[in-house]
């Protein structure tokens, strides 16, 4: 790996504990914390980041490749660290990796010029209060409608932790991969803001 070029995007927040993790850049698709992601990697870079995660406490930072025009351009800076659960090496160049998603992150610093590592900053999830209650609320109407996505998501593992049922569905929802970016880098309480003002507008378009 070649540390020829340095990426500054923040400075780390003093009082938090950075992270030295392999990146592994997703196309069209982000993971959310407590919510799990089965990927097939074809790319070199992407496979020796997973083999290098593997190495070093199966821990990685999976960061969404942001859009312009339709064209994948840099990482956005919030992702998630995930860990591998499982790897299976499908060919000599494909390995197909299940991650779950942990907690939210955010870039300081990259490292690499193909295989990247980052420093990244723990982002604090925040407490979602009242607005917790409407958005199961908004994610129940929804589910109630789509009957095989409730029995997908009913039969998930997620943890005990409250929001693990809002960022499980979250993964899930079809909404686009830049709208699932934007509840990733929002707090728990704006995401769940996010949920409950916009499902109900989605279900209401959906039934015309």
């Amino acid at each position: 790996m070649t540390a020829a070029r340095m990426h500054p995007v923040a400075a780390p927040d003093p009082e938090s504990r950075s992270l030295l993790l392999p990146v592994l850049p997703l196309d069209e698709v982000c993971l959310l914390p407590g919510a799990s992601l089965s990927l097939v990697l074809d790319r070199p870079a992407s496979v020796t980041a997973v083999q290098l995660a593997a190495r070093t406490g199966d821990r990685l930072l999976a960061l969404a490749r942001r859009e312009h025009d339709g064209a994948p351009r840099e990482l956005h800076t919030v992702g998630t660290v995930a860990e591998i659960r499982t790897v299976q090496a499908l060919s000599p160049l494909e390995r197909r990796v299940e991650l779950e998603g942990l907690s939210r992150a955010r870039v300081s610093l990259l490292l690499g010029t193909d295989v990247l590592v980052a420093e990244a900053v723990p982002l604090e999830e925040g407490d979602a209060g009242e607005e917790w209650g409407a958005a199961v609320e908004a994610l129940a109407r929804y589910l109630h409608a789509h009957a095989d996505l409730r029995s997908f998501l009913e039969a998930q593992p997620r943890s005990a932790d409250t929001m693990s049922w809002v960022n499980l569905a979250c993964q899930h929802l079809p909404i686009a991969a830049s709208a699932r970016q934007k509840l990733l880098e929002s707090t728990a309480q704006e995401r769940c803001q996010k949920i409950s003002r916009g499902l109900d507008a989605l279900l209401k378009k959906e039934m015309g």
